[in-house]
């Protein structure tokens, strides 16, 4: 029905250049997903380790790198998503496979990671909370499933 993507983009938007340009950039942001994932995971790691140590400014310095990295993972993940929304809108009409499994999951204990950053950032001070103990493991989960999702579709 459409000849080309900007012929789409203007039935839908009334402006072929903004949408070109929010499609365009929606994809660089994706691109940053894979780096972003690895230094959102690194710096996890680093402060838990970091909540060990006596020194409250490296736990600090650790906390602001996964803030920083963990927010560009989710303005990568949120593009990521946006492009596959088709997926969760027929996500009770199609059969569960493996790989919607994988995905189903890796989305439930994302969103569930979220809330717990939410919760870390908005209520607690300081190394040592359960929530942030919480946070720790559901991150790990988190970064497993990511690697079995992004290995699927290889």
């Amino acid at each position: 029905m459409y000849k080309d993507l900007s012929s789409r983009c203007f039935l839908q938007t009334g402006c072929i250049g903004s949408c070109t340009m929010n499609m365009g950039m929606a994809f660089r942001i994706e691109r940053l997903l894979p780096l972003a994932f690895v230094a959102s995971a690194v710096t996890g790691i680093g402060l838990h380790i970091a909540g060990h140590g006596t020194s409250h400014e490296t736990w600090h310095n650790w906390g602001v790198a996964h803030v920083v990295a963990s927010f560009i993972w989710l303005l990568s993940v949120m593009a990521h998503v946006r492009r596959h929304k088709h997926w969760y809108k027929t996500l009770v009409s199609k059969r569960v496979t493996c790989k919607r499994l994988i995905t189903f999951f890796l989305s439930i204990a994302f969103l569930i990671v979220a809330v717990t950053c939410i919760l870390l950032v908005a209520y607690v001070e300081g190394p040592g909370s359960s929530i942030g103990l919480w946070h720790y493991k559901l991150g790990i989960l988190l970064w497993v499933l990511s690697l079995i999702h992004a290995l699927y579709r290889k």
